[in-house]
């Protein structure tokens, strides 16, 4: 691991959370030492919440990293990575933190990282303001794949907020060969649509279905294939 602590401002950009979970991310592949300040400065309650916390710990749980600052409301976290080795984790993300955000972190971190990883993570499964559990199953890890970085996930369980308790089985490899995306050739997907309603009767989900179906429809889209949770 190299020395240097590499000094980054949360507040670039949109100066929210994403920048946080990269910065883990690419400290944790690259075994470099970070320090991110001005953490979520382009936020309302800007600072650490304790779902960033989370995404921290779960980050630092693959290497043993050492962690400074990790408060609710700090606005300042220095991270400085340990090992990266092969294992199986359990991590609580805690109430209805989103899974998926985490996710983004880890996924990245170990297979680029070079480790194999079966990860158990409890918490919410379909939350505001982050990628739903179906969509990252379902857009994200194939993304993923073309780039080399290869996982496998699965829903057990579903969690919403505020009570979470969503449960989703991921297995990580670590990347064989890193491939560029290329952008320049469509090519024609199949369209799957993905209805889920927690506890709410099926006949709601059944018209989420349907509408979803109708607007692709009326835009030439044609869909595939529906499911309804």
């Amino acid at each position: 691991m190299t020395n240097k602590t590499v000094m980054i401002d949360g507040s670039y950009g949109e100066g929210g959370g994403q920048i946080l979970r990269t910065a883990i991310a690419l400290s944790t592949i690259l075994q470099t030492s970070i320090e991110i300040h001005n953490i979520r400065a382009g936020r309302n309650n800007p600072g650490l919440r304790p779902q960033h916390i989370s995404s921290i710990k779960a980050g630092a749980s693959l290497c043993g990293a050492r962690v400074e600052g990790l408060v609710t409301g700090s606005n300042a976290v220095r991270y400085i990575p340990g090992k990266l080795e092969s294992r199986s984790l359990k991590i609580d993300v805690g109430t209805a933190g989103s899974i998926t955000l985490i996710l983004q972190s880890l996924i990245p971190s170990a297979s680029l990282g070079g480790i194999d990883i079966d990860l158990k993570v409890t918490g919410g499964t379909d939350v505001r303001w982050s990628p739903t559990a179906d969509y990252f199953m379902d857009v994200v890890l194939p993304a993923y794949r073309v780039t080399g970085i290869d996982a496998e996930m699965k829903i057990v369980q579903r969690g919403y907020y505020p009570k979470g308790g969503g449960i989703v089985h991921v297995s990580i490899k670590a990347a064989k060969k890193i491939r560029p995306i290329h952008f320049l050739n469509k090519k024609e997907a199949k369209i799957k649509i993905s209805s889920v309603c927690s506890r709410l009767p099926r006949h709601v989900a059944e018209r989420q279905l349907t509408s979803a179906t109708n607007y692709l429809f009326e835009r030439d889209i044609k869909v595939n294939s529906g499911e309804i949770y």
